[in-house]
């Protein structure tokens, strides 16, 4: 486990965008596994500047998201499609048709997780997988107790997870109790994977990932297993490793 100490989050976000415009330079066909939220805002960004001039050009990657909503169209504001279309995907040369994410409104949620997981294996498996962090330890939407061998499945959200996503929506109330996610089994399929935390309110489950137990209580902490991963932290999301 390699880490890497960014002095504010401009700095994060950049460190972040040379390990991905490194992968998609050295393969264009790369598969890169992408995140929402706002930590990985910055590094979406960043992307935009380099294709805009002209250093990169995203027409032969593919990208899988972690997760998404159950229930939200992807016109939804709210979806995670919404999100990425917005912070990314309208803004850069990647084909429409070459960027996935789980369907929240399909009509069978669990079938929808199983074809998920074999569009993924059928793409050769991610190269490099961009994560958050939740408070609680989460990876993707894989809350505490999720098994590590588990594959894309639909997840009941945890209360703390949907109170800090409570923010982007009108209130608590309107965040939706379930989500179909990337399950742990499949993230840790990924050749590489690139964790980012930001934020003093993060410094305790970067401890606990780096440091703590190896268990299913803390979903992150399987991360201590998989053979190439990197985490770039800001000083107050590192403080306590």
């Amino acid at each position: 486990m390699e880490i890497i100490r960014a002095n504010n989050y401009d700095e994060l976000s950049a460190k972040a965008c040379e390990l991905v415009l490194q992968q998609v330079q050295t393969a264009r066909n790369s598969v890169v596994g992408l995140a929402t939220g706002s930590t990985p805002e910055g590094l979406y960004q960043k992307l935009i500047e380099a294709y805009q001039n002209g250093q990169v050009s995203f027409k032969d990657l593919t990208t899988f998201n972690l997760d998404e909503y159950a229930g939200l169209r992807g016109d939804d504001p709210n979806s995670y499609r919404y999100y990425m279309n917005d912070k990314l995907f309208n803004h850069i040369d990647l084909p429409q048709n070459q960027a996935f994410l789980p369907n929240g409104n399909a009509a069978d949620l669990a079938k929808e997780c199983r074809d998920y997981d074999k569009q993924i294996r059928d793409a050769g498996y991610i190269d490099l997988q961009i994560l958050g962090l939740g408070l609680n330890g989460h990876i993707g939407f894989n809350e505490p107790g999720t098994p590590f061998d588990s594959r894309t499945h639909v997840v009941e959200l945890d209360d703390t997870t949907r109170e800090a996503n409570a923010r982007f929506f009108p209130s608590k109330d309107d965040v939706p109790h379930q989500a179909l996610t990337m399950g742990i089994g499949t993230i840790m399929e990924s050749s590489q994977i690139v964790l980012l935390a930001s934020g003093e309110k993060k410094a305790d489950a970067v401890s606990k990932l780096v440091h703590g137990e190896l268990t299913e209580a803390i979903p992150s902490s399987i991360l201590q297993k998989h053979q190439h991963v990197t985490i770039i932290g800001d000083e107050e999301a590192l403080s306590r490793i």
